[in-house]
């Protein structure tokens, strides 16, 4: 496959969330390869606007769907991407392998992924060392926040007891063995310090995943070969994992100085949250400290016909009030996993209607259009230069309510969570300096230091 500098696309992916995209946009633009993320695939009129594009990305929710939901969204977007000509095709999914057979199938992913692009061998990366992730002789291991030590995935503070798909078993194998039938074999760490890696294509009509131990930077560049290879042999290669993947393909190519990045800093920055983290709920209450102003939005009342409005002209009018003071502003509808409206919100959704399995699978598209929409009349309102969203389940509809259509990252802010500009229909957010963090990224300061 060609290396950057000869043209043309180097790598086209699909992200099962959107702060996930926007981290493997990162991965990319910070080792100088122009990449732009598209809310839905683009077409080549739209690629064609972004001039010495290298890789690009569609921002998708699969993470959320069940896989009747992922047999009618993927298809599609792995035929657009197959058809960009792009050697390396990468399904994006989260770092802490967030999946259940129900719920965000990977392996669901991976059924659907060989069967379009005939795939003999699929590798699967998803330790990440730049994201405090690493993969040890198949088993995750996960920082909670930058600041803590990893956790095995099992005994993870958050992913353990995640609302919509705990991570009971830290083995890779086992937990996507209940999601494909698709043999799983290992590269281990061994492997990859003695270079005894061997790719054997498996037998006619047979697929394999291949998944891969990542434990230091060191072991980067070899897996970044070894995928390259495999593309080489049968292009387009369909790759699962994490932005791993792009940070083990820039260390092969090895792509010169990074790129140098700089922004003005924002008077004031307005924020909303849609996670439940307790990294985020850190990150908040380190804010709040800092002289930001919180205004807690209820999902109970957003989600009930009668209260919605009401609500949502509330938080706005509040948060115009104390931006026009010169403050800045973080909405948010949960301060960590024990917070009262968690319980609400529940109690609201079960008098809808929907089982605990719904309430885990719906939630977060349910609540966050009305973020989307809080945020769309503030910024109608009131010109805000810079804006953060937080929560990888809430980011992908807040998006799509402000009517953007790509994203291009324009800085650093924490490992995961770049800072883009984006491009929207929508005038109010088109030009937008916006960040979507996901609920286990960024140091205790990540909002105060968004402003800088």
């Amino acid at each position: 496959m060609r290396r950057p500098g000869r043209g043309g696309l180097l790598v086209a992916f699909y992200g099962d969330d959107f702060t996930g995209s926007t981290d493997v946009m990162e991965a990319l633009s910070c080792s100088g390869i122009r990449t732009v993320l598209f809310m839905k695939p683009p077409t080549r009129g739209e690629l064609a606007n972004f001039p010495g594009l290298r890789a690009f990305g569609i921002a998708g929710c699969s993470r959320t769907m069940s896989p009747a939901e992922m047999d009618r969204a993927l298809p599609e977007a792995f035929r657009s991407l197959r058809r960009s000509g792009a050697p390396i095709v990468h399904y994006k999914i989260c770092s802490t392998f967030d999946s259940s057979p129900q719920i965000g199938s990977i392996g669901h992913a991976i059924d659907l992924g060989r069967r379009i692009f005939k795939s003999k061998i699929i590798p699967l990366v998803v330790g990440a060392p730049p994201l405090g992730r690493y993969c040890v002789f198949g088993h995750l291991f996960a920082r909670s926040g930058l600041d803590s030590q990893p956790f095995r995935l099992d005994r993870h503070p958050t992913m353990s007891r995640h609302p919509i798909t705990p991570m009971r078993e830290s083995d890779l194998r086992l937990h996507l063995a209940e999601q494909t039938a698709c043999p799983i074999e290992l590269v281990d760490v061994l492997k990859l310090e003695t270079g005894a890696v061997l790719l054997e294509t498996p037998a006619t009509g047979i697929c394999k995943v291949l998944l891969f131990d990542v434990l230091y930077q060191r072991h980067l560049p070899v897996i970044g070969r070894l995928v390259c290879h495999l593309a080489r042999r049968n292009p387009p290669l369909f790759v699962v994992g994490s932005s791993g993947l792009e940070y083990a393909l820039a260390a092969h190519w090895r792509t010169g100085p990074r790129p140098k990045f700089s922004v003005a800093p924002a008077r004031q920055i307005l924020a909303v949250s849609g996670s439940c983290s307790p990294v985020t709920q850190r990150q908040i209450e380190y804010a709040l400290a800092k002289g930001f102003v919180g205004i807690p939005v209820h999902p109970a009342n957003l989600l009930n016909p009668r209260s919605r409005d009401a609500e949502i002209r509330r938080r706005v009018a509040e948060a115009l009030n104390r931006l026009d003071a010169g403050h800045s502003v973080v909405l948010h509808t949960s301060l960590g996993p024990e917070d009262s409206r968690i319980t609400a919100t529940r109690r609201a959704l079960s008098h809808a209607g929907l089982s605990r399995d719904d309430q885990r699978l719906k939630a977060g598209r349910m609540i966050g259009p009305f973020l989307g929409r809080i945020l769309g009349e503030i910024l109608g309102a009131k010109k805000i230069r810079r804006i953060i969203v937080a929560g990888g389940d809430t980011s992908w509809f807040v998006a799509k309510e402000l009517g953007i259509n790509a994203l291009e990252m324009i800085a650093p802010m924490a490992p995961g969570s770049p800072l883009c500009r984006a491009h929207a229909s929508n005038p109010t957010a088109n030009r937008l300096e916006i960040v979507f963090k996901g609920g286990q990224v960024g140091r205790s300061d990540f909002f105060d230091s968004v402003t800088q």
